[in-house]
């Protein structure tokens, strides 16, 4: 799961795209559906998954330590999930896409005048570069709200004319903020965090949506250069420089040979790992539980017979690639659709981060019950999440809504209108004394202590919790591959 939205996919390579799609109304107690997620539930396992943490964590130490887009990590990840796919009956395919991925050359701010210092950033990806030697111009502040520099409003407090906008983090993408601080005439862009000591590290997506040099600073920073404006004018030094260097990566898909083509229960995890480690949790997991419940439906709609049994839903499975890119996978895989192809795409369920060490069980929240940061997803989410948690109410698993925050492959299927919904177990978030209670843990550290970092090895894996999310995943393909009535409820 990405910080942020970093690289968006420039040129499709190859691969036709891959329709999707659902039907309709409420699952039948009792009925076929039922009885078939009760079957796969009890046949799909972490212990049985565990092997394929295994095999991600010998491809990154094979290959410099990570499973990165772009690199022979995910090259070599990617092979592993087609060949056990191919070997289960599917119908298997690569689908390739170029990328850009950002190279920073020169990320440096300074604060002039008396007492004039540096303070420690790091420039947004594909951003655009400043004159050698930098930008001086005086600092203004954007209004800080609940979703701050996000529209031309946070900026009507005086003119940001040549000036560099100062914005708090939070809300819309650092893509949105960066424009709208341009289209309030600013000449460049500071974003500071909203939390922690971390450094903004931010994207506008692609070199084509660069408008002005812009650059991430942390929280105490951010607070002390406001700090600073508000006792009198400010002028710093912003001095970065990118470059895009062109890449090529593959997505994998997988469908079962039966179902209607017209009725496609689509599931997906991303395979890539960040470049600072092998991945295991983030999204290891994800992927190591989707393959083992592809693998056991295989087993069970036999499908390397010549006639496999057959299915009323099509399901098909994808592993992408870049997404801690900015989604590019996903986001090539949609865009790529036709208009008749996103109609028939009924449903997707994604699956990032499902074995975090200090671990939340968390499920999309589909009805925005919650009231959180995004609204509801399309309709049908809400009935997504309601089956996820009438399953975990069925176990005694307490569990809590989480925001579709854009984060994870389900955003290019929200985007266009598909119904979207899974769980998650938490990235650098941090656990709370109530959330402590419920899940146990430690409150006051991150979900996931090694998110993005060097120890998101086989160590970083909460096997309880590895095992309950595939049982998730198994329990509601089973369900909507028989049923998609319950979309409708």
């Amino acid at each position: 799961m990405p910080v942020s939205r970093r690289v968006r996919a420039i040129a499709a390579l190859a691969a036709a795209p891959v329709i999707l799609s659902l039907a309709t109304p409420a699952v039948a107690r009792g009925g076929p559906g039922q009885h078939f997620a009760k079957k796969l539930v009890k046949e799909a396992s972490g212990e049985s998954a565990y092997r394929h943490l295994e095999a991600f964590q010998k491809i990154a130490d094979a290959n410099g330590g990570n499973r990165a887009a772009g690199t022979p990590g995910h090259d070599a990840s990617a092979a592993y999930v087609y060949g056990q796919l191919k070997q289960a009956g599917y119908d298997v395919s690569y689908q390739d896409f170029t990328f850009y991925e950002s190279k920073t050359l020169r990320q440096k701010l300074t604060v002039q005048g008396a007492g004039g210092h540096q303070l420690t950033a790091a420039a947004y990806l594909f951003s655009k570069s400043t004159p050698a030697g930098g930008l001086t111009a005086e600092v203004k502040a954007a209004r800080v709200d609940d979703t701050p520099g996000c529209s031309l409003d946070d900026y009507a407090s005086g003119t940001f004319t040549g000036k560099i906008a100062l914005v708090k983090r939070g809300s819309c993408t650092f893509q949105e903020k960066e424009a709208v601080a341009a289209k309030a005439g600013a000449a460049g862009v500071i974003v500071y965090n909203h939390s922690g000591t971390d450094v903004v590290h931010a994207t506008v997506g692609e070199p084509a949506n660069a408008h002005i040099p812009a650059a991430g600073i942390s929280l105490a920073d951010g607070e002390a250069l406001a700090g600073q404006l508000a006792k009198g004018p400010v002028k710093v030094t912003l001095d970065v420089a990118t470059e895009a260097v062109a890449k090529k990566t593959r997505n994998v898909i997988a469908e079962t040979r039966t179902g209607s083509p017209d009725s496609v229960v689509a599931l997906g995890s991303h395979l890539d790992s960040v470049p600072a480690g092998p991945g295991i949790n983030d999204n290891g997991s994800g992927s190591a539980g989707l393959l083992e419940v592809a693998l056991k439906l295989a087993q069970e709609t036999k499908q390397t017979r010549k006639h496999p049994k057959q299915l009323p839903n099509k399901v098909r499975f994808a592993w992408w690639s870049g997404e801690e890119l900015g989604l590019l996978g996903s986001e090539h895989y949609v865009k790529n659709l036709t208009e008749q192809q996103q109609k028939q795409i009924k449903l997707y369920l994604n699956f990032d981060m499902i074995a975090s060490p200090n671990a939340a069980q968390l499920v999309y929240d589909g009805d925005d019950s919650d009231k959180k940061g995004a609204g509801p997803g399309p309709a049908g989410s809400a009935q997504i999440e309601g089956l996820i948690n009438s399953y975990l109410d069925k176990r005694h698993v307490q569990h809590e809504g989480y925001d579709f925050d854009g984060r994870s492959d389900y955003g290019p299927f929200i985007a266009v209108g598909i119904p979207a919904g899974g769980t998650y177990t938490g990235a650098e978030e941090i656990k709370t004394p109530e959330q402590a209670k419920k899940w146990g843990g430690t409150a006051g550290q991150a979900f996931d202590p090694n998110y993005h970092a060097k120890g998101d090895t086989l160590k970083n894996i909460d096997k309880k919790y590895f095992d309950l999310n595939i049982d998730v995943i198994a329990q509601a393909v089973g369900t909507y591959a028989y049923d998609l009535s319950s979309l409708k409820g």
